[in-house]
């Protein structure tokens, strides 16, 4: 049987792994193909190890195991020439793009706004904000000419609320909801829905790190991921110390088919809870 993707082309930014991966994997599982981006270097103000070439191979393979097509490009989302090339890229080899989740982020912290650097403001923003634009903007003549689409924006629970030691994260995540909303209205003529998912803590490398453990737990010299568990429990209502990065995927396939195909210009908490503590 078809899946419900069945002839899209999906452009996803940090395909390399973690929830980038899971979309990937979870749209080519009803059908889709792929074009799957990603940095595949490091940024010298993240403090945990980012995704690799060898990581993107990984997702090429797993997507062609399940049998769609995908077209692999290494390309960084803060340099507009390079998001223009992968889209032109992934449209001429695959046919178009219908979907685009523009979901490559990075997460550094610090004691305080007062002392993010110049260089990590900069780095977040770029990324996480000037990043999602350069992504969205060149594929919006090719879900034009497809008479229609679905883009998801990945926010987070940062975009609906202040938090402390990542201002910076915090301004990017909530200028994505502002720009998705303008998206909403502007592209709605052309049957090209936009949203955007607000994950809570996703269990990805992202926060299975020690800078993360140490963010959790500031009083402890050398915490451990247990001590990270205990101390993440406690940022949601629901009893779990994160989500998994199925649970966005799963959303985001809710979004992007026909079952979510009359809701756009909306934030959609996947987050346990945490946006009500």
């Amino acid at each position: 049987m078809a899946g419900r993707l069945e002839g899209k082309v999906a452009f996803i930014t940090g395909a390399a792994r973690g929830q980038g991966r899971s979309h990937a994997l979870k749209l080519a599982s009803e059908g889709a193909d792929i074009v799957a981006v990603d940095l595949c270097e490091q940024i010298e103000t993240v403090p945990y190890p980012m995704a690799t070439a060898a990581d993107l191979d990984e997702t090429v393979a797993q997507v062609q195991a399940l049998g769609r097509r995908i077209v692999a490009r290494k390309a960084d989302v803060r340099v507009a020439a390079e998001m223009r090339d992968a889209v032109e890229a992934g449209a001429h080899a695959l046919g178009g793009v219908d979907i685009v989740l523009a979901n490559a982020g990075i997460f550094n912290f610090s004691d305080s706004a007062a002392h993010i650097s110049e260089q990590e403001w900069r780095d977040v923003i770029d990324v996480n904000l000037t990043g999602v634009w350069n992504t969205i903007v060149p594929a919006v003549p090719h879900l034009r000419a497809r008479r229609g689409g679905s883009v998801v924006i990945t926010s987070s629970v940062a975009g609906n609320r202040g938090l402390g030691h990542m201002g910076h994260y915090v301004a990017a995540k909530h200028g994505l909801v502002g720009l998705m909303r303008t998206l909403a209205i502007e592209l709605a003529p052309d049957w090209i829905r936009v949203n955007a998912i607000h994950p809570t803590n996703v269990n990805t490398q992202m926060i299975l790190n020690e800078p993360t453990y140490r963010l959790f737990n500031p009083d402890l010299d050398h915490p451990n991921y247990d001590d990270f568990v205990k101390a993440a429990h406690g940022i949601t209502l629901l009893p779990v110390p994160w989500v998994e990065a199925g649970d966005i995927s799963n959303a985001v396939l809710f979004l992007v088919t026909d079952d979510g195909r009359y809701i756009t210009g909306v934030s959609l908490p996947v987050d346990a809870g945490q946006s009500l503590k």
